[in-house]
């Protein structure tokens, strides 16, 4: 897939008429262009989720095939992840972006499709993850150049890396709770809780096109460049040698993604950012909602919107704290999910909804400061020529967690809910306390310690 890009220098405009600023205003809007996709792409995961529920009681769905096509998730997005990423590296952001939210409206059709014929949920959620990963990796990396210069002159690089997370959260938070109220009041719950998914993947495409390209592959620069030289021979072999020198700063970019930092800071921390709301509001709902006949549905979203958007109002704290230490954000995000956990456990004892959506609120607290965390580190790893692919790899960690409700589901035949959750608040603070370890280590490198991508200061 090929589409064509004008280039044109900041602050000019392709035309005489029209002033500098009118060109500068259409920069400054390039990332919020494709944030939409990026919330049509948090939507799609949590739309289903919220229905959980509903498709135990109104398809008769067994509890394992609920929570086996809520994991199945998770099996289509690592392969787009790890695909998207690299190939949005290859390709360029746009078409790998632009193509990942058409299969999104595809996942979403089957879906509604599956209220007739449940056996097209099966293709539905797995092109729903396949969508959703490629859309994560190519445009989280969109996004975040868009929020940079050239494209966004005033922009400052630690807010841009935690842009696309931002977005995410907001179709996490709204995604659930609009399927949930579709379905608890009007006809046909399982197909028509899925139509405002279809219209925002719509809109979301239209805005989406229009925005720039912010990565172009060395070898088409090189094939211009040969292009454009013509039949100069000596013109052929500069354009020759710029396309090695490319490819030679390609490597050397390679090289330079920062790996022990991505090791050390990311990976351990990166399965909880998905495993706390996954248990807020997957796992928590299911066993609490015994006293909620009739509303159960309702619960549902509204936990599936607590949760992530606790992690939204928890942004601006994020960001303070980040200035003060580089591990003061997995610290918290650590602390608040070992609490939520802790929490869980006497609201998944006595059956108390009131006490399970604080513990949801509390894990939604935890994923807000562990996702800021993980993205600006996964950004501050990488070398531009290589952000797709660090991110995809970030989010693909992450979404491993997501399994989580689905392994609890099958151990729960041998320990109770309330036990598990307990042992999950222990390997939490456990790891919480390593991060504090640390963060505490004199010798740690440098790197680790300092802020790479810090926010410029505003004029």
């Amino acid at each position: 897939m090929s589409i064509p890009v004008k280039h044109t220098a900041p602050g000019t405009s392709g035309t005489s008429g029209d002033p500098g600023g009118t060109r500068t205003g259409r920069m400054r809007s390039g990332w919020m262009r494709t944030g939409w996709m990026m919330t049509a792409s948090g939507w799609s995961a949590n739309q289903f989720s919220a229905l959980l529920g509903a498709y135990r009681s109104e398809l008769g769905l067994s509890e394992s095939t609920v929570t086996g096509l809520f994991a199945l998730y998770v099996v289509g997005l690592v392969p787009g992840l790890l695909i998207g990423g690299p190939l949005a590296d290859r390709r360029g952001r746009r078409p790998v972006a632009l193509t990942a939210l058409a299969v999104n409206l595809l996942s979403t059709c089957l879906l509604m499709a599956g209220s007739a014929t449940t056996a097209w949920l099966l293709p539905g959620r797995f092109l729903t993850g396949v969508s959703a990963g490629a859309l994560l990796a190519a445009g989280s990396a969109w996004v975040k150049e868009l929020s940079c210069p050239p494209h966004a002159p005033d922009g400052a690089p630690g807010a841009a890396a935690r842009r696309p997370g931002l977005f995410v959260s907001a179709g996490f938070a709204s995604g659930g709770l609009v399927a949930a109220l579709i379905a608890q009041w009007l006809p046909h719950p399982m197909a028509t809780a899925y139509v405002p998914h279809v219209i925002l993947v719509a809109l979301a495409w239209v805005v989406a096109y229009r925005a720039p390209e912010t990565r172009r592959p060395a070898a088409r620069e090189g094939r211009d460049a040969r292009a454009a030289a013509g039949g100069d021979g000596a013109a052929v072999a500069a354009a020759g040698a710029a396309d090695a020198a490319g490819t030679a700063v390609g490597a050397a970019a390679d090289a330079a993604v920062d790996w022990s930092r991505f090791r050390r800071a990311v990976l351990p921390l990166a399965p909880w950012v998905f495993a706390a709301p996954a248990i807020g509001f997957a796992t928590l709902p299911g066993l609490v909602d015994g006293g909620l006949t009739g509303w159960r549905t309702v619960f549902a979203g509204i936990a599936t919107a607590v949760v992530p958007g606790c992690g939204l109002l928890v942004q601006p704290l994020a960001r303070r704290l980040a200035a003060r230490h580089r591990f003061a954000n997995a610290s918290a995000g650590l602390g608040a999910i070992t609490v939520g956990l802790a929490l869980a456990v006497p609201a998944a004892a006595a059956a108390q909804p009131a006490l399970a959506l604080v513990a949801a609120a509390v894990l939604g607290a935890g994923y807000g400061f562990a996702l800021s965390f993980g993205l600006t580190e996964a950004a501050a790893s990488a070398p531009p020529a290589r952000l797709a692919m660090v991110t995809s790899l970030f989010w693909t960690a992450a979404y491993l967690g997501m399994f989580v409700p689905y392994a609890l589901a099958l151990v729960s035949r041998w320990w109770s809910m309330p036990v598990l959750l307990a042992a999950a608040a222990v390997l939490a603070a456990l790891t919480c306390g390593g991060f504090a370890a640390l963060g505490g280590r004199r010798n740690v490198p440098a790197a680790l310690h300092r802020t790479a991508e810090p926010d410029r200061p505003r004029a």
